[in-house]
């Protein structure tokens, strides 16, 4: 391969050093904070920016390859730069580029000795994610994605002292090894028993493997890389490890270290797997729907912001799911087109979710500097105090919801097309399963939509809720440039949605083999199979938005003779209005909740009547944790005790062990 071939992933490299030197850099200037927010953080955006733009170099490029003078003897390192790591490096840089931004506004109140250790975490974290979408071998994968998981328990835990962080955080790590126990047993099954020459992603593609061992190899992947991802029911840790962790590291881990759970599903079922079986689409279709819907059902009942997004992620999550799935299914009965089209809704709904779904973690990053407050009960009306970040957030909250012309509606809708536009299948029960997933998947959006009113309207809307809310400040200017930066993806992923898809078309090309070239023919409409079946033009949605504003703001004055009357808000005949009489999140999600009830395990506390103070709580949890989690603890510290009876701390008695054990090894010898 000549020199030039290989510029991206020496890129890639580098910049991945760099990174690293920048973590060492903090943990050294620790002593000037001021420092480190200053420089440190936006000198990793910029990185960021260089490691996107590497990612859309690498799209039309060759595959580059690279062995490392590092390792073990005879088990080097192997890294790679294809179309799909070099569309996860967009993803992974477009998203940092804000998150560092936002970061060197928000930790600037942090001590310095907490700041530098965590500067260092943070960008071994962004490297460790990196090396994850490099590894063209086993070892250097698994050494990749422990260091992502290492690095992201330790920023979990980076207010350490609070008890429930601890718990978070062991949560979370104890799932990611189960995952990760997983996915190297995945790998070991597709070396194909070929000894350990056979550890590299060449060696695995080229093995063969009968149906039996292939689908083993997929659902230990499955299993692994939805731990990891929080697909049902490995999802427990995200609600609890999210909330726990500082607001970039937790738009970090939503928006960027889920997707690469999602990254390694496509790699290992369509690069690595030599084949797909129509059964591990409908599998995987059905937990993405499950998923979905389970996400933004406890979404919903939500009282602490955090939570509600974290819970958010996973409903999208399963639409990730989904898309793979169908993809999966058409791609094995022959369906090109639509096997693309499920794709590049896939790939295109990770980006959506990376930029708007990180937007709202730092937003929420930003309402707990101004307030103090996570708990949505107590906040209200910020949109006074805080509107550079209320305006932000509503592009988030507007994007997430899936409406038009932002990019959460363009992938979404893109996804239910590929559903309403699939012809008859040769299997009659995913005949009966499309149309069913689909009213599905439309159920799960109105939900998501739901959510996001109850969200932004608790927080943003009314009368402060708690006195303390009145000292509440706007974002900073470095806080406001990195909510600036997502909101300005989010737009403009929605606007552009041809030239997404053209690069898109590169990937699902080098994955299936199969693109939607008739996409990107015209660059106002989005056709996704059929120009006389479906099209989608942002721009006119836009104008016709802007021409109905423009219209109304003219008969609006036209009718009033240009004179404006302002009065109070409706008041329902009731002028004395305060803030305790605006719905609360909590009876926000009541219907839900009374709805979905029998999924939920429901403690309230209802107030008396007679009560002058009176405050309603109520809290519903994941029955899931009851029946399945706590059973596993109880018979863990079950095996543990009995296995604690052995150490009486008596030297014969170990003595004694040793002797029996040796007996009954030579009785096998």
């Amino acid at each position: 391969m000549d020199d030039v071939g290989i510029l991206p992933l020496d890129a890639v490299g580098w910049l991945v050093q760099f990174w690293i030197a920048l973590g060492v850099a903090g943990l050294i200037l620790q002593r000037t904070p001021q420092t480190i927010n200053r420089l440190l953080f936006p000198l990793s955006a910029l990185v960021s920016l260089l490691v996107a733009a590497t990612g859309m170099w690498a799209l039309g490029a060759a595959p580059n390859v690279m062995v490392l003078p590092l390792g073990l003897p005879d088990l080097p390192f192997h890294l790679r730069l294809d179309p799909l790591s070099g569309f996860f490096l967009i993803l992974l840089g477009g998203a940092t580029l804000g998150v560092s931004l936002f970061g060197a506004g928000y930790f600037k109140t942090m001590a310095g000795g907490t700041l530098g250790l965590l500067c260092l975490e943070y960008h071994l974290f962004l490297a460790g994610m990196t090396l994850v979408l490099l590894a063209d071998d086993a070892y250097m994968f698994m050494v990749a994605w422990e260091t992502m998981a290492l690095s992201s328990y330790f920023l979990v835990t980076t207010d350490h002292a609070i008890p429930e962080i601890r718990k978070a955080g062991y949560l979370y790590l104890l799932i990611a090894h189960v995952g990760a126990i997983s996915i190297l047993l995945s790998f070991g099954v597709m070396q194909g028993g070929n000894g350990i020459a056979a550890y590299t992603f060449d060696a695995m593609r080229s093995a063969q493997l009968t149906e039996f061992w292939a689908s083993v190899a997929f659902l230990l992947a499955l299993f692994g890389f939805g731990a990891k991802a929080g697909v049902l029911p490995m999802h427990v840790w995200l609600p609890e490890a999210h909330p726990a962790a500082p607001s970039p590291v937790s738009a970090l881990m939503s928006g960027v270290m889920l997707k690469t759970a999602i990254y390694g599903i496509l790699r290992v079922t369509f690069d690595l797997l030599g084949t797909q079986l129509w059964w591990w689409g409908v599998l995987t279709l059905a937990l993405g729907l499950v998923t979905a819907v389970f996400g933004v059902m406890f979404a919903a009942v939500q009282g602490d912001m955090k939570r509600l997004l974290a819970y958010s992620s996973i409903e999208n999550i399963g639409l990730l799911l989904v898309g793979i799935g169908l993809t999966v299914i058409f791609h094995v009965y022959g369906k090109d087109a639509l096997a693309a089209l499920a794709l590049i809704a896939t790939l295109y709904h990770s980006l959506n979710h990376a930029m708007f779904k990180s937007l709202l973690f730092v937003g929420t990053g930003a309402i707990l500097h101004a307030t103090g407050e996570r708990n949505m009960g107590r906040l209200g009306g910020l949109i006074h105090r805080m509107p550079w970040a209320s305006v932000l957030v509503l592009v988030g909250v507007l994007a997430i919801s899936g409406l038009p012309p932002l990019n959460g509606f363009v992938s979404e809708w893109m996804l239910l097309q590929a559903f309403l536009l699939s012809p008859g299948l040769p299997n009659s029960y995913i005949n009966m399963l499309v149309p069913v997933a689909a009213a599905v998947i439309a159920l799960a959006a109105a939900l998501a939509a739901y959510v996001m009113v109850k969200f932004y309207g608790v927080i943003f809307l009314g009368q402060p809720r708690e006195k303390v809310l009145e000292h509440a400040h706007d974002a900073g200017a470095w806080e406001c440039i990195g909510m600036g930066w997502l909101a300005l993806a989010c737009v403009a992923l929605g606007l552009a949605p041809v030239f997404v898809v053209h690069q898109l078309d590169l990937v699902a090309h080098s994955l299936i083999g199969a693109n939607l070239g008739n996409a990107a023919n015209n660059w106002i409409f989005l056709t996704p199979v059929d120009t006389e079946r479906a099209s989608y033009s942002p721009l006119y949605f836009l104008l016709a938005i802007l021409g109905v504003m423009l219209l109304t703001t003219v008969l609006v004055r036209r009718l009033y003779h240009g004179r404006l009357r302002r009065g109070a808000p409706w008041d329902c005949g009731f002028p004395a209005q305060t803030a305790r009489m605006q719905d609360s999140a909590e009876g926000f999600g009541n219907p839900i909740r009374r709805i979905f009830e029998p999924f939920f395990k429901i403690e309230r506390e209802v107030p008396s009547p007679f009560d002058t103070h009176p405050r309603y709580h109520g809290q519903s949890d994941d029955r899931l944790w009851y029946i399945l989690y706590l059973p596993i603890k109880f018979i863990t510290e079950k095996l543990a005790s009995l296995a604690g009876m052995l150490q009486h701390g008596r030297i014969h008695l170990y003595l004694t062990y040793t002797f029996v054990t040796l007996i009954v090894l030579l009785m096998f010898v």
